[in-house]
């Protein structure tokens, strides 16, 4: 078994290492680019390092995706609210050759170009003393430091297959939309474990919650490291002892990656690395419709359009938005079985909540104060016992006053037209996406949906294909 698992490593290994064509590609890319850089910072007259960080720096990026990342390091004494300014002037200056350039935004604005058919972010950062930081991307030349000085030659191909590994089974990556692992967590956990394998055979055997501290910041003071960090997964940055790399995580995508190092542990195959392409198909138009005639729940997708935000601001009020109307659903006695939210980031967003039932009942059962509570017994018969919308009661059941009362409403779909038809600020739903449904939202129900689904008129369809697919179906393809 342990032979066959050697193999089936170098096997993967070799299929995602750069070639040294590829290597060299990617390298004269980044000096030329560096250099570039460097002179239009010298024609804004800004005193700036510039330099290569990320995966290509590290030597650990896979060849089917060598993101390159260049950062301008700042002086501190450009304002905070002028950084990103500052940075996007330098980038356009020196980036005109490039045939895409699109502004992009996480903590400040940064660009994303693509030259030679590659995706470069070039990103502002403050040349910031370790514990000054004044910006979140300060620390990223301190970890890819530390990264080139603590991890071996072969801990590189170990780092390849964990990234391997999580991008195929979508959780890497640490940007909003995705909410997982990313490339400097993967580097930590390949260093605290020493390669791939021990590092799935120990979130295999996860049975409480993981604190990793490679610098040992918080030694001997344990108690200290529960009460700062709270996530399920710690692991403490080795340049600034005051945070948590694994924060970005979500809970999800945690679990998910401990449940596919189980099954990857009792059946070893590429399939973990390399989702065979069948897999991702997408059901036609018919299969769906039947797929939704038999399901036997109720299936609301709310299809919101023209919504215009970078993408980490979009999926943030995405998921804030998803989590209100969820509450919502639920607070007014819908059963919410599952929910979800895709995006193609440019026209069209979709929520999709499953229920249980799409009409609930008419009546529904209010509880009101224990007997023992002799003034609230008093306002609630006051205001229960003449009410025209109860329809029994109020009665005495296990001690308490009951009234069984007339709904407001008992359909989820007209429930939501409803609630955001002026745009859901009221109950939840942030700025941008509120105007957006104010002015543009439809409800479909269940086999309605095949009015957008397959609809050639909305790009990447093919894309919220196989993500409804997948939602419908639910079982990860590595179980299959």
């Amino acid at each position: 078994m342990q032979a066959e698992l050697e193999a089936l490593m170098l096997q993967v290994l070799e299929k995602i290492t750069p070639t040294s064509e590829e290597y060299c590609k990617v390298e004269t890319l980044s000096r030329r680019l560096e250099q570039k850089i460097l002179e239009a910072c010298q024609q804004q007259n800004v005193k700036a390092t510039v330099r290569v960080e990320g995966s290509i720096a590290k030597d650990t990026w896979l060849r089917e995706n060598p993101d390159i990342d260049i950062f301008i390091r700042l002086p501190t004494s450009i304002l905070r609210e002028k950084l990103g300014e500052v940075g996007l002037t330098i980038a356009k200056a020196a980036m005109q050759e490039a045939t895409k350039i699109t502004e992009r935004y996480a903590e400040h604005p940064y660009l994303e170009i693509t030259l030679d058919n590659q995706r470069i972010d070039i990103v502002p950062c403050y040349n910031a003393k370790p514990g000054e930081w004044q910006s979140a991307t300060d620390r990223t030349p301190y970890h890819t430091d530390y990264i080139r000085q603590h991890l071996s030659s072969k801990m590189r191909g170990e780092v390849r297959l964990l990234k391997q590994f999580m991008q195929n089974i979508r959780v890497y990556g640490a940007e909003i939309k995705v909410g997982g692992f990313s490339g400097y967590l993967c580097e930590l956990l390949i260093l605290t474990y020493g390669s791939f394998i021990q590092t799935v055979q120990a979130f295999a055997n996860y049975n409480k919650r993981i604190i990793i501290d490679p610098e040992h910041h918080f030694l001997d003071k344990e108690k200290e490291t529960a009460t700062l960090f709270l996530e399920p997964l710690v692991i403490v940055d080795p340049v600034d002892k005051a945070r948590n790399v694994a924060s970005a995580v979500q809970t999800d995508k945690l679990y998910n990656f401990i449940g596919a190092s189980r099954k990857f542990l009792q059946t070893p195959s590429e399939i973990f690395f390399f989702a065979p392409k069948q897999l991702l198909l997408s059901f036609n138009r018919k299969e769906l419709e039947r797929q939704l005639e038999e399901r036997g729940s109720a299936l609301i997708f709310l299809v919101v359009q023209g919504v215009e935000a970078v993408p980490d601001v979009l999926w943030g009020q995405l998921y804030k938005a998803k989590r209100s109307l969820r509450k919502l659903l639920e607070l007014n006695d819908y059963k919410v079985l599952r929910d979800t939210v895709w995006s193609n980031e440019k026209t069209l967003n979709i929520f999709v909540f499953e229920l249980e039932q799409q009409i609930i009942a008419n009546i529904k059962k209010h509880a009101g104060p224990p007997l023992e509570r002799i003034n609230e017994c008093d306002n609630f018969l006051a205001k229960y016992i003449e009410n025209d919308h109860v329809i029994a009661g109020p009665y005495v059941e296990e001690g308490k006053w009951i009234v069984e009362v007339i709904r407001k409403n008992v359909d989820a779909a007209v429930f939501l037209k409803e609630k955001l038809a002026e745009g859901g600020k009221n109950v939840g739903i942030p700025d941008i996406l509120a105007k957006a449904f104010k002015e543009n939202f439809t409800v479909f129900v269940n086999n309605e949906i095949t009015k957008t689904y397959n609809n050639k008129k909305h790009e990447e369809t093919e894309e919220f294909n196989i993500f409804l697919t997948t939602f419908l179906l639910g079982k990860p393809f590595w179980l299959k």
